[in-house]
């Protein structure tokens, strides 16, 4: 099965989508990633749907990817006494550690972490950023704040204190269950929520130690202030634009998403989009224009893959969502401007051998209006130089490693295929014509581009460039 889009779609399973047929339909509607939520569902959940996948991957001989999303810390304040209540602007409130029900003057916040970074001047936002506090004075187990933003308050809303690096690990004891559980089903990515600091990703690596790529969720503006080591540091990166516009202005979110799509580019690290891209659709079956052109900004912006959340996991239209993102990247990969806009994101390669090649590989594809570039790997390296290049003809991406073949399914432009290595050079020119023709690639005599590292096998070693027309074995 060959897809036509080269930004790849991941899609989040939850009630709505948790059976064969919808995950099938899913699949057949361009899904490429299929993301598994912790912050919800039981373990046995999760198995299930992972079951189904694997067995949908089995029957379509495709490989297929399965991201983790880790929950990560949540910071809640306590209960009120008798419902919600409200906060007015300019009222005094008071945030303790004491173990009773909260009122209109004062709630519990359960976490001693927070109180141990927070200082006076300090602004605190709760439910979303709806109601905003400005801490006047505190100490190791109080915060009296002023109410900047008022509004109605809940129990157990969430907490965000922008500005801050707390500290806190991003894997609680459930993550770290959670990962264990996952790891031990097969997950290809684990998506860290929480991160702040680059030994957040360290820390996560150690406990993963590579049974899984971990992609980093970037939702804390802290983390901004390191983003280039934490992109050096992870597999692949998550704009979780939802938690980012919680802490940030929301004029500076759009900004900051082309920033890290183009850091993460110029390293050759997967950059998915998330958060809110057709948000309507979980009620509605067509989305907003507005929501249309924003994933459309994404595709043009050269991310890797773009992101489903509630409209699949519990919307009403979970295909149609689906099918409607597929058809926005086509239509914007058909746009006369596309390629221009892509190529004007034309990165320098590094002082290395396998970069060199990669963009060499590009030009030569273009000069010889080759159909297709193919790509042969172990630790997927070679294929994810290629994929930095954003050549204008796809890429196949042949690998012996089947793990190596799900984890490149989020990679733009990558068709991923597992296949036994090459033995020699012409065991490597009829592998790649093989899967050329039989996936739809190329016909006999077309050029295609081989790029791969000799001795074959040899992780990271992308050394060889080669030109050829495609074989047909008519045996």
């Amino acid at each position: 099965m060959r897809r036509q889009h080269r930004t790849k779609i991941v899609a989040t399973l939850g009630p709505a989508t948790s059976s064969k047929e919808k995950i099938a339909e899913l699949f057949d509607a361009g899904v490429d990633v299929f993301r598994l939520n912790f912050s919800h569902g039981t373990q046995e959940d999760h198995r299930a749907n992972y079951d189904t996948i694997r067995e949908l991957e089995y029957q379509t001989g495709r490989p297929i990817a399965v991201l983790m999303d880790l929950q990560g810390p949540k910071l809640r304040i306590g209960a009120f006494a008798s419902g919600p209540v409200t906060l007015e602007a300019k009222a005094s409130f008071r945030l303790d550690r004491e173990d009773r029900p909260g009122d209109a003057t004062r709630v519990t916040l359960p976490h001693p972490e927070i109180f141990r970074a927070i200082e006076p001047g300090t602004n605190l936002l709760l439910d979303d950023g709806r109601i905003g506090l400005e801490i006047k004075e505190c100490g190791d187990d109080f915060a009296d704040c002023v109410v900047v933003l008022g509004g109605e308050l809940s129990d157990r809303k969430g907490v965000n204190v922008p500005g801050v690096v707390l500290p806190v690990s991003p894997l609680t004891r459930k993550d770290q269950d959670d990962l264990r559980f996952g790891l031990d089903l097969g997950v290809d990515w684990v998506g860290l929520s929480f991160v702040q600091r680059p030994e957040d990703i360290a820390e996560a690596r150690k406990l993963i130690a590579a049974r899984a790529a971990i992609c980093a969720k970037l939702e804390k503006p802290a983390a901004i202030d390191r983003l280039e080591e934490i992109i050096e540091l992870s597999d692949a990166v998550m704009v979780a634009r939802g938690d980012l516009g919680v802490e940030m202005l929301p004029e500076d979110v759009p900004v900051l998403q082309k920033r890290i799509i183009r850091a993460c580019r110029q390293t050759g690290k997967p950059v998915i989009v998330a958060t809110q891209m057709l948000e309507s659709m979980i009620d509605a079956p067509t989305p907003t224009r507005a929501e249309a052109s924003d994933v459309a900004t994404a595709v043009y912006d050269g991310a890797d893959a773009v992101m489903l959340s509630a409209e699949t996991a519990a919307g009403k239209y979970p295909v149609e969502a689906a099918s409607m993102m597929n058809r926005i990247i086509e239509r914007v990969q058909k746009a006369p401007n596309y390629r221009r806009m892509i190529d004007a994101e034309e990165l320098e390669p590094e002082a290395t051998a396998a970069d060199a090649i990669s963009a060499a590989a590009r030009q030569v594809a273009h000069t010889l209006s080759a159909t297709a570039i193919v790509t042969f790997t172990t630790s997927g390296s070679t294929t994810l130089r290629a994929a930095r290049e954003r050549p204008e003809v796809p890429i196949i991406g042949l690998t012996p490693n089947v793990k190596t073949a799900r984890r490149l399914a989020i990679v733009w432009g990558v068709h991923s295929v597992h296949s036994s290595d090459a033995r020699d050079f012409q065991d490597m020119v009829t592998k790649a014509s093989h899967f050329a023709v039989s996936d739809g690639f190329a016909n006999a005599s077309d050029r295609i581009i081989i790029t791969a590292g000799v001795p074959f096998g040899t992780p990271g070693a992308t050394n060889v460039l080669r030109i050829t027309r495609v074989e047909v074995d008519d045996r």
